[in-house]
């Protein structure tokens, strides 16, 4: 049996609780990548390097448009978000690795 590839949409934040709002298809390399600012920009600038939510899908299409979706949220929006799932928003990297 062959398994679906999994796309995740996902929120990380600084410890001041700035955030943002990716998408990806491996979703450990890319939390290493933003950890080791290897990708340079907002992330690397404001050191927004924790995992606090993530949405899983086997839908490409469902994740960019769920990506999209979150961008255009209002910030109150996206911390209830995140709350619903990570009350004290701690780093789910770890979780995520032995889950």
């Amino acid at each position: 049996m062959h398994d679906r590839k999994r796309y995740y949409v996902y929120i990380l934040a600084s410890t001041s609780r700035t955030i943002y709002v990716g998408v990806t298809s491996n979703l450990t390399a890319r939390g290493n990548a933003h950890r080791t600012h290897v990708i340079r920009g907002f992330t690397s600038k404001y050191n927004v390097n924790r995992l606090v939510y993530y949405e899983e899908t086997t839908e490409r299409e469902a994740a960019i448009a769920r990506e999209k979706q979150l961008k255009g949220w209002r910030r109150d929006k996206k911390t209830k978000l995140i709350q619903t799932m990570n009350p004290a928003w701690h780093d789910l990297t770890t979780e995520l690795l032995t889950g």
